[in-house]
């Protein structure tokens, strides 16, 4: 069993930098791929950024590659997500979200532990 804690989210500017964390518990932290999703309202769920279980592997959105960066610190047991020049289509509830395995997806469905997701706003 795994619980995540997301936390970091916040208002910032267009063109403002954020640091989104995923705390996790568990003893089995390093087994799990990790990955942030993001919901907007009134749109579906989308695939942010995923990394391996050794952090060695990541997988990003188009929308946010080069500008945001995906890490892990397994002796912390906590995901990052550095988000840098922030635009208003970021603004989102992010969540992040660990598989059962070792293996990382784009689809959310194969995410079996979810955080309780955090706000960003990104104003114009």
């Amino acid at each position: 069993q795994v619980q995540l804690l997301d936390s970091g989210g916040g208002l910032v500017q267009a063109g403002g930098s954020l640091r989104l964390s995923c705390a996790a518990s568990g003893r089995t932290f390093s087994s799990h791929a990790m990955a942030w999703f993001r919901q907007a309202p009134g749109k579906e769920r989308e695939f942010v950024a995923a990394i391996s279980r050794t952090g060695r592997g990541t997988s990003y959105a188009d929308s946010v590659k080069a500008r945001f960066t995906i890490s892990r610190d397994i002796a912390k047991n906590t995901v990052y997500l550095e988000m840098n020049s922030l635009k208003p289509e970021d603004t989102a509830v992010y969540y992040c979200a660990a598989t059962e395995g070792s293996y990382y997806y784009r689809s959310d469905y194969e995410y079996k532990y979810w955080g309780q997701g955090t706000q960003v706003t990104v104003s114009s």
